[in-house]
């Protein structure tokens, strides 16, 4: 199938999974996750009604979005680049921190009090406030990046780290990201999502001040349960993309 066929499946795919669940797919955003494919391949699936990339390295997507304007500009004088939103999905290192600021909207993957500030620091300089998510790894993998809050201690030892972050000059706030664990069954994944929402829930009542409305949640194999548990955010490569090539 073409690049049109499989946006369509995934956008049904969407449909349904809200349906059983009675949201509305309004509440979604559907992020392309273009990691690995060309500058073409966006622009298509720009000039085919999506709005929303995500890139998961620094250094492939400094390269790729320029090319990616110019690509856009050619397709049609209606459309234009600047109506992307970019967002970074993929582990970001601190040294990475000021690119980062320059290339992308959003960032789903901040995991560490030292990148917050640092992320704070060159949006502040730059005079803009960037929306980020904090990565949270709530399955207990140790190959999972994101904050450890796998139990009540772990809460309760993060919570002062995430008032001083949701108070930081630049930055705003406004949600939680995670990565379930690869399974062949994607309902596995379920208690995954479930305990990401609630702790969403949890942080929503004790800092109300803050936006807590983004829940980034659910790649390809498993983001219609994630959609049952409340992502707001899904972020699909392959099934739009298709296999992704080899790096």
């Amino acid at each position: 199938m073409g690049l049109a066929d499989n946006i369509a499946r995934v956008q049904e795919r969407i449909a349904s999974a809200c349906a059983r669940v009675g949201r509305d797919t309004s509440e979604v955003t559907l992020v392309a996750v273009s990691k690995t494919f060309p500058a073409e391949a966006v622009a298509e699936a720009y000039r085919l009604g999506l709005r929303d990339f995500g890139e998961n390295r620094v250094e492939e997507a400094a390269g790729k979005i320029s090319d990616i304007k110019y690509q856009i500009s050619n397709l049609t004088p209606d459309l234009r680049a600047s109506e992307i939103t970019w967002h970074l999905v993929g582990h970001l290192q601190s040294r990475k921190a000021r690119e980062a600021v320059e290339l992308f909207d959003v960032i789903h993957s901040v995991d560490s009090v030292k990148l917050a500030n640092k992320l704070s620091r060159l949006c502040v300089e730059t005079g803009r406030v960037m929306p980020i998510l904090l990565e949270c790894n709530v399955s207990g993998e140790e190959t999972k990046y994101g904050f450890p809050i796998v139990n009540a201690a772990g809460l309760a030892s993060w919570l002062g780290e995430v008032e001083a972050m949701a108070a930081l000059p630049g930055v705003c706030v406004s949600g939680l990201m995670t990565v379930a664990p690869m399974t062949a069954n994607p309902d596995e994944a379920r208690p995954v999502f479930r305990a990401l929402r609630e702790l969403r829930d949890e942080l929503a009542h004790r800092f109300p001040y803050a936006d807590w409305g983004r829940l980034s949640m659910g790649m390809t194999d498993d983001f219609d349960v994630a959609l049952e548990e409340g992502a707001t955010m899904v972020r699909i490569g392959r099934a739009i993309f298709g296999e992704r090539r080899q790096e």
